[in-house]
């Protein structure tokens, strides 16, 4: 996906600054030129050579008016910076097109062209334009980089104006600049079948219909083939023409993935952190029943609902994925630890009622936490926790027997409340665990005697 940004900003004015600004721009050979000139002027008097003083003078003004004609040139210039793309995923690169368009009658000299970006994104990129004429264009782009999701300012664009002898150097800045989003690191996963995820109409939604009643129902105005065992007679009556019921529309399946983000549940930073695959498993579960069609959310321990729109939250019916998509991963890319020490508000959003699949990734758990969602699974169709003990990706695997025994415990109450929990280890693959969940949500419908998921 290719985005536009910063188009038409006008810059390179020489109005701009006064006569210190343009000497403050000279450069060491100007500054070097005029430091001669004046010593060579002050040696001709004292030794009343007026030779050297004429190369003296032509030293020292030679700079001086370099610097003077610099800054009464009047370049007109636009610039326009384009992404591709404007929302790429931690360790993917995207580049970057500048374009330069010369909206003056004259055409322009030497031009240095710089933009500012992040350390993070590389190093900061400098371009040396040759002659640009009158309506003239020239177009260069590089390339960034970031293992770190974020927001990413590019710009302002800076222009460097230097006069053909190298005397005086002016920069010009745009007052336009653009952001880059890098989002978490999305990885592909199977189709699998979980429980919670049945489509159609839907038991709930026959329940609500047949609850509204006669009175309640929306009738619309009759249409060519409309069966007529669906004519509303008393809406019929009303309106002087015939009515028909409308549709029972299918009721699409819906899926919310909690995001535990508290600062207490994790430790260690870095592209490598435990919180870092929680997000990134976030978002691969989010753009995955995305694709699925499916209704979905994003929930935070805070009770922060993405994209909140649409009825409880999520992205309805009307709201096209990709937005809904875009929207999420966007939250995503900023998401950072919250100060709570707890996942109350999080069930509070739950508590409505049946909200379909629950999908949670979950950092460090003590006996209170594991207790709300054992409740939370009540109020979902089906729950699947991936828990992460942050410690442990800290630790060398023969450390830490205690930590894991209170991590299984953890993992065991989950489970006798209905949850499909799983630990995941440090440099797990979540299209495994993905595999793995199905296969034992298979095997516990199995050894209930039910149907499948």
């Amino acid at each position: 996906m290719t985005t536009a940004g910063a188009v038409h900003a006008e810059g390179a004015d020489g109005d701009r600054g006064g006569l210190r600004t343009a000497l403050a721009g000279l450069t060491t050979r100007g500054r070097s030129f005029l430091a001669a000139g004046v010593a060579a002027a002050i040696c001709a008097y004292v030794l009343g050579q007026s030779d050297l003083l004429r190369v003296g003078l032509l030293l020292a003004v030679l700079p001086l008016v370099c610097a003077a004609v610099l800054y009464r040139t009047r370049y007109r210039v636009a610039g326009s910076r384009r992404l591709s793309p404007a929302r790429v995923p931690a360790g993917s690169e995207a580049r970057v097109h500048l374009r330069m368009d010369n909206i003056s009658r004259l055409p322009t000299g030497l031009l240095m062209l710089q933009d500012r970006v992040p350390y993070v994104l590389g190093p900061r990129p400098r371009f040396v334009l040759d002659r640009v004429e009158a309506g003239g264009r020239r177009e260069v782009s590089y390339r960034v980089r970031s293992d770190l999701r974020g927001r990413y300012p590019l710009g302002p664009l800076q222009l460097r104006l230097s006069d053909p002898f190298g005397m005086c150097e002016l920069t010009r800045s745009f007052s336009t600049y653009d952001t880059l989003t890098v989002i978490p690191r999305v990885e592909p996963l199977p189709p699998v079948r979980l429980s919670g995820e049945a489509k159609g109409y839907g038991d709930g939604r026959q329940r609500a219909l047949a609850l509204a009643g006669e009175d309640d129902v929306i009738p619309r105005g009759y249409r060519y083939g409309d069966d007529l065992r669906r004519v509303h007679w008393r809406s019929t009556a009303r309106y002087g023409e015939l009515m028909v019921r409308r549709e029972e529309q299918p009721q699409r399946a819906r899926c919310t993935v909690l995001l535990d983000t508290r600062a207490i549940a994790y430790q260690g930073a870095g592209p490598d952190a435990a919180f870092e695959w929680a997000v990134s498993g976030a978002a691969s579960v989010l753009v995955h029943m995305l694709e699925r069609g499916f209704s979905v959310r994003l929930l935070t321990d805070t009770g922060n609902v993405v994209p909140g729109e649409g009825s409880d939250g999520f992205a309805g019916a009307s709201q096209e994925s990709a937005d809904a998509a875009g929207l999420m991963m966007d939250t995503l890319a900023v998401v950072d630890h919250s100060d709570g020490a707890g996942l109350s508000r999080a069930y509070d959003v739950l508590r409505g009622g049946n909200e379909g699949l629950l999908v949670a990734f979950l950092g460090d758990l003590d006996e209170e936490q594991a207790a709300v969602l054992a409740r939370m699974r009540q109020r979902s169709g089906g729950a699947l926790a991936f828990v992460l003990d942050s410690g442990a990706w800290m630790r060398e695997p023969a450390e830490g027997s205690g930590a894991l025994d209170r991590s299984g415990h953890r993992l065991r109450l989950l489970r006798e409340a209905g949850w499909t929990a799983l630990a995941v280890p440090r440099g797990a693959s979540l299209n495994e665990l993905w595999r793995q969940a199905e296969r034992e949500r298979s095997g516990l419908a199995a050894a209930s005697g039910g149907e499948g998921p």
